[in-house]
């Protein structure tokens, strides 16, 4: 089969950027050609982070999806600018779209992206495919994490056990092996992010320099990994509806309310979410008694925490995947590759879906 020119767009829960990606994808590959990551307004970030974390109305509903139609329009036509590429030969646009709120288990289950997806194909006269969870989540699934697929896709074929771990706002595991898992472990880099930003006004600890000064307080870290998130059987995911500053906040006074300590001090706090992120990750990984563990996602490069994830698992090999930042990004324009070819996606078990399906809208 002839390959074929594929773009995935990818903007995660830490609001920290656009990653983009142009990828050649035929049956059994998918090569990263190139990448760049596209700057996220800070006043976008700002409103959407509010209307997470309170209340919005619905026309603030339909002015972050335009908003961030637009904002996924102009990183598609940054990428294909600052390389000179004609649009004509891309088949597609796979759009993950920005994650509002995710609640596959209520009673009326959804999850909700927003980006429209008609501004980036009217825009980019590109055909665009968008809106890969709600299928799942319909068929009974967690509609995520969607990342495992594409980790046996271009990990399976290596001669020793592993399980892939995509630290971004929230972690995921994904265990190849005679049967697909995968699932979300738990916050990765977001409350991190959110406590650097609070307390020292960047966006992110960078190679966990901030961490390192503090020491972990070990009963607000048991308090925190005592959450019945952690020890809730597969599959599962979560997102900021669950680990947000409110979480925090609540174990903090929980921490103060039961604790003959004082509140620890933010370098402290800091030190202890890092060992939060790296104890949920470890521990998952070390169920399954695999050789390595690969690691991708932006906090494969926070130095401090991989640090502590191989102090964790001294008995496996802890490596960082090639192209660890893109991935994800890479996940979407081949998932926008399989919708147009109609091909199913193998999620149902990691999702709990009833079964397979084709996933994705597309926008012509």
């Amino acid at each position: 089969m002839n390959k074929e020119h594929y773009i995935g767009i990818m903007s995660g829960t830490s609001l920290d950027g656009v990653d983009v990606v142009l990828c050649e994808i035929d049956a059994k590959s998918c090569r990263l050609i190139h990448a760049i990551e596209y700057p996220f307004p800070s006043e976008l970030k700002v409103e959407l982070l509010s209307m997470i974390s309170g209340t919005c109305t619905l026309e603030e509903v339909g002015r972050a999806d335009h908003a961030l139609g637009l904002l996924f329009t102009e990183a598609v036509v940054s990428l294909l600018v600052s390389h000179n590429i004609d649009a004509s030969i891309i088949t597609a646009i796979g759009s993950h779209g920005q994650t509002l709120w995710h609640d596959p288990q209520g009673e009326y289950a959804f999850t909700m992206q927003l980006g429209d997806p008609n501004i980036i194909t009217a825009k980019t006269g590109i055909e665009v495919v968008a809106d890969f969870r709600r299928k799942d989540v319909a068929l009974s699934g967690q509609g995520a994490p969607f990342a495992p697929a594409f980790h046996e896709f271009i990990f399976d074929n290596m001669n020793t056990s592993i399980a892939v771990v995509n630290i971004g706002g929230m972690a995921n595991i994904t265990v190849l092996g005679d049967r697909l898992i995968g699932y979300d472990t738990g916050c990765g880099n977001v409350l991190m992010d959110m406590w650097i930003q609070k307390h020292k006004g960047v966006a992110y600890d960078k190679d966990g320099a901030w961490a390192r000064l503090g020491k972990v307080d070990y009963t607000l870290l048991d308090m925190m990994m005592s959450d019945e998130y952690f020890s809730a059987p597969y599959p599962k995911s979560t997102g900021r509806e669950k680990f947000n500053e409110g979480w925090l906040d609540d174990c903090l006074l929980n921490l103060g309310a039961k604790s003959d300590n004082k509140i620890p001090q933010p370098t402290d706090v800091q030190r202890t979410l890092l060992e939060l992120t790296a104890l949920s990750i470890s521990n998952e990984v070390l169920k399954f008694n695999t050789d390595v563990a690969l690691l991708c996602g932006g906090g494969a490069k926070n130095f401090f925490l991989v640090e502590r994830i191989k102090a964790l698992m001294p008995n496996v090999e802890v490596a960082i995947a090639k192209n660890a930042d893109e991935i994800e990004a890479m996940t979407f324009a081949w998932l926008a590759y399989k919708r147009i070819h109609k091909e199913e996606v193998n999620l149902k078990d990691v999702t709990g879906a009833r079964k397979n399906s084709i996933l994705g809208a597309i926008y012509a």
